[in-house]
């Protein structure tokens, strides 16, 4: 049995991928158990083993008193017993899966794996891609076949990136296996670290399901308040006070609009959408949540150069501050954010931009979409848009921006975080 071989240290865990859902679980694990942790990348191998997570999720003491091997060497692997595979699966220019750093990592686990072993998938798929997709390639480098030499088994990740309450271990985790023995397996040798509990999901594909439809949920309902907010922006009422005041009701759910992107929420719809052609089905309700809350960035630029406008000033000589880049609140993750579409419709327009921003790296931000961060806030802003929510700027009230703008400048607040301290500058929110 792989649980009794690896409590034993007879066996290894290999995790797969050392980013904000693998380093997590390869601590956690190392903890108990002897651990193999992989990435392809040299520098972020350099930094783990310096006790420093690149993602600044993990902090430093996590890093003491574990049984960890971080490699980049796929040498390494062939010492392992139970893979766990947690590399990236982001879409493509066309929206459309991208599936090449998964099929990768299954071929490097093809390459090293042995009889007996299992691998689990825990990067966010379309239900039937463990099988259909990671399944064949493991076959074909390793030369065995599925079930019969090796098991397969999903558990989506649930972390959620700046959530130190909601952590990896607080959160009940889905595990599911290609057949009863290995669903028990995998189980508890989840169980062993989630104290939250598991929950056994009746087979693969269900399991995938799940985790996908989660944030294909959440991106509905947001674009549902998305599209509410246009609506009421016309009307001429605030959203977040219409959001209040519908939820004295008790069965009334409490979501907000703004910026969806990110690696999860904005890409993983598009996972389903995918899955839904291939069987002959246009999807409606995903496709246009996808359609409104993508088009979120240019509605807010549009929005705050029209109220620039509005005030007679020049939009060429006007000059905009962005607070925040980042995807979400409080992380330094850029990958998939929605401000980005925001600064470069503002850019079309001639407008000034500065972007400022505590926790987005300078280099990777200009690398990734040719934006150049300001090292400080300067001054004579037309406009202010509070775009991300980071704790930094929870503390700036409006004396602090009256200070940094012009006369009858524009407050646009993505979030409606400033609805009760901005009272005398022209205020906008969604």
């Amino acid at each position: 049995m792989i649980f009794q071989k690896i409590q034993n240290k007879q066996a290894k865990i290999a995790v797969i991928g050392m980013g904000y859902v693998g380093l997590p679980i390869a601590i956690e694990f190392a903890k108990k158990f002897s651990v193999i942790g992989f990435d392809i990348k040299d520098e972020v191998i350099k930094k783990l083993r310096n006790k420093i997570d690149p993602a600044g999720e993990v902090a430093p003491e996590e890093f003491e008193n574990i049984d960890i091997l971080y490699t980049t060497n796929i040498e390494d692997l062939k010492n392992a017993n139970f893979f766990i595979v947690a590399v990236p699966t982001p879409i493509d220019e066309h929206k459309k899966p991208d599936l090449f750093p998964l099929l990768s990592a299954c071929e490097t686990v093809g390459k090293v794996i042995k009889k007996g072993d299992y691998v689990v998938f825990e990067s966010t798929v379309y239900p039937g891609c463990t099988e259909e997709d990671c399944v064949p390639v493991i076959e074909k480098f390793s030369g065995l076949k599925f079930i019969d030499d090796f098991k397969v088994g999903y558990s989506p990740e649930r972390i959620n990136p700046g959530d130190k309450v909601n952590t990896l271990t607080t959160i009940r985790k889905i595990t599911s296996g290609c057949d009863q023995e290995s669903s028990e397996e995998i189980a508890n040798v989840y169980l062993s670290i989630i104290k939250a509990g598991i929950f056994k999901a009746s087979c693969i594909k269900v399991a995938e399901a799940a985790k996908i439809i989660e944030n294909t949920q959440r991106d509905v309902n947001i674009a549902f308040m998305n599209e509410l907010s246009i609506i009421f922006n016309k009307i001429g009422i605030n959203t977040y006070e219409v959001i209040e005041a519908a939820g004295t009701k008790w069965n009334f759910l409490k979501f907000y609009p703004g910026l969806v992107g990110g690696h999860c929420i904005g890409v993983d719809p598009y996972y389903l959408v995918h899955k839904a052609k291939e069987l002959d089905y246009h999807t409606h309700v995903i496709s246009a949540g996808r359609f409104v809350n993508d088009s979120m960035g240019g509605y807010i630029a549009k929005q705050t150069v029209k109220k620039i406008v509005g005030q007679e000033k020049n939009i060429l000589h006007s000059k905009v501050l962005v607070l925040g880049f980042t995807f979400k609140e409080n992380v330094s993750d850029i990958r998939n954010t929605k401000v980005a579409d925001l600064v470069k419709e503002l850019e079309s327009y001639k407008v000034n931009v500065d972007v400022y921003d505590p926790h987005a790296d300078f280099e990777e931000v200009k690398h990734e979409y040719n934006i150049n961060l300001c090292d400080k806030i300067s001054e004579n802003y037309d406009a202010i848009i509070a775009a991300v929510s980071h704790n930094e700027f929870l503390n700036y009230d409006e004396t602090f921006f009256k200070k940094i703008t012009n006369p009858d400048a524009i407050f646009v607040d993505v979030k409606g975080i400033y609805r009760q301290k901005v009272k005398s500058m022209i205020y906008w929110s969604l």
